[in-house]
């Protein structure tokens, strides 16, 4: 029993330790970026008039006790009276089965700038309320484990804890502010994302407090093209989409490049991650859609030394409130979003 003991305290202080360093270096971010751009850009809020609903699933590493699950919903839509998008969504990240959890509930508003030519660009804002909370109920410390027996008494309960919680409580709330711009055309496109522009202080210590440059800057670069194969109706129906994320956050990178082919109704896509010096992820996705109602799902093959994780699932589902969109409302290369 005592070597189950120190598995679960190897476990609680790895998730723990690894969940702090992704609230202060890294944020949660989906395999399906396209499916969920309020997160990727908020310049990309509303392109589809009639507005869009998506729901976002990430289960990461299950097999390490199902160690991140990440849920987010949102909401957007183009008013082309105003030229404007406006959108809200909300991101929920639980470490651990409910040690660490983070969420985030943020509006954002887009405005669009029409060049000569087929030239255009989006300019968006995104201001919002983070909350983290820790379980301290929990955490196992080492003055809990007994040397027989371990965390749990014979009689099936806990040994207690001299640890002391934070004063501040478990809960930590701050305020974001993000911006982004995106350049495109019917072929092309690329965008810039910078999140946390205020660096927000996350504290539950208050050790060192005023030390701290808050929470890192998130530089996205990402961009990707539409290749046209067959069209109906002035709409299409067969393309291919490359494209890629770059992700730049504290000590913490990320690029994403790879594929999406749709064919009618159904879509396939490739993907390759590389996080920071290291290979991390192979990643195949399926989509299928019918209506205003689309589903896609990935899997992520982990590549890195933590092959035995289980690998990450991820389903999106998406619903699009508007009838087919026509060449000429849709003058750009987003369909991969919609």
């Amino acid at each position: 029993m005592i070597q189950n003991s120190k598995v679960l305290v190897l476990v609680s202080v790895l998730v723990f330790f690894t969940t702090i360093s992704r609230v202060s270096g890294q944020d949660p971010s989906f395999s399906q970026f396209y499916t969920s751009p309020l997160h990727l850009n908020p310049a990309l809020t509303g392109n589809s008039e009639s507005g869009k609903l998506a729901l976002n699933y990430r289960n990461q590493w299950p097999s390490i006790n199902q160690a991140y699950v990440t849920y987010a919903a949102s909401y957007d839509q183009f008013f082309p009276d105003i030229n404007s998008g406006f959108g809200f969504s909300v991101l929920a990240d639980d470490a651990g089965r409910g040690l660490y959890k983070t969420t985030v509930v943020q509006g954002s508003y887009s405005y669009s700038v029409r060049f000569d030519g087929n030239l255009q660009m989006r300019l968006g804002l995104a201001a919002g309320w983070i909350n983290s909370r820790i379980n301290w109920a929990k955490l196992v410390f080492s003055d809990q484990l007994d040397p027989e027996f371990g965390a749990i008494s014979p009689g099936g309960l806990p040994y207690p804890s001299d640890e002391i919680p934070p004063e501040t409580g478990n809960s930590v709330s701050v305020l974001d502010a993000s911006a982004g711009l995106v350049l495109f055309n019917d072929k092309f496109y690329g965008g810039l994302a910078l999140k946390h522009l205020n660096s927000p202080q996350f504290s539950f210590l208050q050790v060192n407090e005023g030390l701290s440059s808050g929470l890192p800057l998130n530089l996205t670069i990402h961009g990707g093209a539409e290749i046209d194969l067959i069209k109906r109706g002035g709409k299409p129906d067969v393309f291919v989409s490359p494209n890629f994320q770059f992700i730049k956050q504290g000590g913490f990178s990320q690029l994403n490049i790879g594929t999406i082919f749709r064919y009618y109704l159904f879509g396939t896509g490739a993907w390759y991650r590389h996080s920071s010096t290291n290979p991390d992820a192979l990643i195949f996705t399926v989509e299928g859609r019918k209506d205003k109602y689309r589903v896609a799902y990935s899997y992520d093959i982990t590549l890195s030394k933590l092959s035995n994780s289980g690998g990450s699932h991820e389903i999106s589902f998406i619903i699009s409130f508007e009838s087919e969109p026509k060449e000429s409302r849709y003058n750009d290369c987003f369909n991969l979003f919609r």
